[in-house]
């Protein structure tokens, strides 16, 4: 049985030469094929469906420049064209994949690969009357994909005959099944209500928000198979839709969060890779660093920038490189850091130990979450974290943020109270849960650290537990010592968290550090970024802090007295 998709993630993982996120994604396939058709990975991978598409993609024809040459898929194609196609729902064998993030550099075939798609879904995928688009902010550049589809059209007489194309109204239609694809900007009125089987959304870096792709994307939710196809080369705009997004897709390559339904493949250099060293090219530049020509640009343009730095540098390493040209001082922590934590300890791992609770309360009925640390021998810490949030704004963060809070209600990470008008949180669910998990696990509290905010009428349950408590004030300087050692244990590795905390990992990836006059410390959101929540984050340094500033060292005074009299020669 063929199954180029699989042969060519173990050939890249085997070798190593390109770059991690890359990796990630041929790793995540591998993962998965040891998974499939099991209850909680309920997919199947069909090799003979990624095929169909790769040999469909090889009947075409390339005719721009000075002669016609057949379609040749480079690896890398292989796996970007057939893995999406091959993965199936184990219930009624339509794919799994309903959206795609491909980031590369500019000039390796993003736009010609979904131009493949496209005509492909349109005629040979059996879905009657269907609508697909090419989607971006400019009409020009949402006509570009569109060319692709029309230029593979008009190479071939054979595939001719399956399509019309209306150029004028940059429209084509599939004759079998009737199905259109058609060029859309926002500028020409891009609304919601578009049933797309297919979308192409082109150079997403270049969009200033995410309303293009929820105007598409929303309104696939009633088929039963879509593809949205988000390509683009990174840009220089870190406030924007395409940062989030694609920082969204690493976590999802590092298996921080889960997306079952979105494929992703990153192309870009390590963080620790020369930039000058043109080895390293090919791992953002899949084609044309495979090519003498293209290779050899690359490196002229590489030199170019080296010799003239500013904007040529910064051009060459965000469209050459596809890299985020980033300031990373204000992180937190970075995500393959925080990435070196994850295991399978569970709180059940921990019955009977001592424990410092943090505590996050809510501002207007958003995220208030409980954190427990709990100390582990060699100087490490176990992490749970539990979050809760009213059903109204439940339906809201799932309207205004990328990010996936059903799901994580149904793991168990996130406890939801009240109705769909409910927009305050009861804080009385949070002193049950508290109440629950002690008890369950017979915990021994021996501190909570919590944040003042909205606290006044929460203090006499809290004062039930008989455990000292302490107000966290929400300064730099108080936050400072608990914030830099939390950052300092997640870099040495001692920080440890179960694996399914995905909501905790959102969070850390979302934090920023902010200082005062004085250099000290505390977490924060990204300016203008009010919906990337970091309460979690808040309430494990809340338990830090509470661990810090409230641990009694147990004293044996009989050892201490016979000590102190041997001292002064009394014993």
């Amino acid at each position: 049985m063929i199954d180029r998709v699989t042969e060519y993630c173990r050939k890249t993982v085997n070798e190593g030469i390109m770059g991690q996120y890359h990796i990630l994604a041929c790793k995540r396939h591998l993962r998965d094929l040891d998974r499939q058709g099991t209850s909680k990975f309920p997919y199947i991978w069909v090799p003979e469906k990624a095929e169909e598409i790769l040999e469909y993609a090889e009947t075409l024809t390339i005719t721009e420049g000075f002669e016609r040459k057949p379609v040749k898929l480079l690896g890398s194609q292989i796996f970007d064209l057939g893995c999406p196609f091959g993965w199936i729902k184990q219930e009624n064998g339509k794919r799994k994949f309903r959206r795609s993030y491909e980031s590369m550099a500019r000039q390796n075939g993003k736009s010609f690969k979904n131009g493949i798609r496209g005509t492909y879904i349109a005629n040979f995928c059996g879905y009657n009357y269907g609508k697909l688009f090419t989607v971006a902010t400019k009409k020009r550049q949402a006509r570009i994909a569109w060319e692709e589809m029309q230029k593979f059209i008009e190479a071939d007489e054979e595939l001719g005959e399956f399509f019309d194309i209306k150029n004028y109204k940059s429209t084509i239609i599939a004759k079998d099944t009737n199905s259109t694809i058609e060029a859309l900007s926002k500028e020409g009125g891009l609304e919601e209500g578009f049933r797309a089987i297919f979308a192409s959304i082109d150079e997403y870096h270049q969009h200033k928000n995410n309303k293009v792709y929820k105007a598409i994307y929303n309104g696939t939710r009633a088929l039963l198979e879509t593809l949205i196809s988000i390509i683009t080369t990174r840009g220089e705009e870190l406030n924007s839709a395409c940062y989030e997004f694609d920082k969204y897709c690493i976590n999802v390559l590092l298996d921080i969060i889960t997306a079952e339904d979105l494929f992703i493949d990153i192309y870009t250099l390590d963080p620790s890779d020369d930039i000058w060293n043109p080895q390293n090219l090919i791992k953002a530049n899949p084609y044309l660093a495979s090519t003498k020509e293209g290779l050899e640009n690359l490196i002229i343009d590489m030199n170019t920038a080296k010799n003239m730095g500013g904007e040529e540098l910064r051009d060459f390493m965000t469209k050459s490189l596809n890299l985020w040209v980033e300031n990373t001082e204000d992180r937190f922590t970075s995500p393959t850091k925080w990435a070196k934590g994850k295991c399978d300890l569970e709180l059940k791992d921990f019955s009977g130990k001592e424990c410092y609770a943090g505590l996050d309360l809510s501002h207007g009925g958003d995220l208030t979450t409980l954190h427990l640390e709990i100390p582990m021998e060699n100087g490490e810490s176990f992490e749970y974290s539990h979050s809760f949030i009213p059903r109204g704004r439940l339906t809201e963060h799932i309207k205004s943020d990328i990010a996936p809070y059903d799901v994580w209600e149904q793991m168990g990470l996130l406890t939801v109270t009240g109705g769909e008008t409910e927009f305050k949180n009861n804080y009385k669910f949070i002193i049950k849960y508290l109440k629950d998990i002690i008890e369950a696990y017979d915990l021994k509290l021996q501190g909570i650290g919590y944040d003042p905010h909205n606290a006044d009428g929460f203090l006499e349950d809290l004062e039930q537990f008989g455990a000292p408590l302490l107000e966290i004030t929400q300064s730099a300087r108080f936050l400072n010592d608990g914030t830099v050692d939390m950052q300092l244990d997640i870099d040495s590795g001692k920080i440890k968290y179960n694996k399914k905390q995905e909501l905790l990992s959102y969070s850390v990836s979302n934090a920023r550090v902010v200082k005062n006059s004085f250099d000290e410390k505390k977490v924060d959101k990204e300016p203008g970024k009010k919906t990337k929540r970091i309460d979690p984050v808040d309430a494990m340094i809340d338990a830090r802090i509470a661990r810090m500033k409230l641990k009694v060292d147990k004293i044996d005074t009989n050892k201490e007295m016979e000590d102190y009299l041997k001292q002064m020669g009394w014993r």
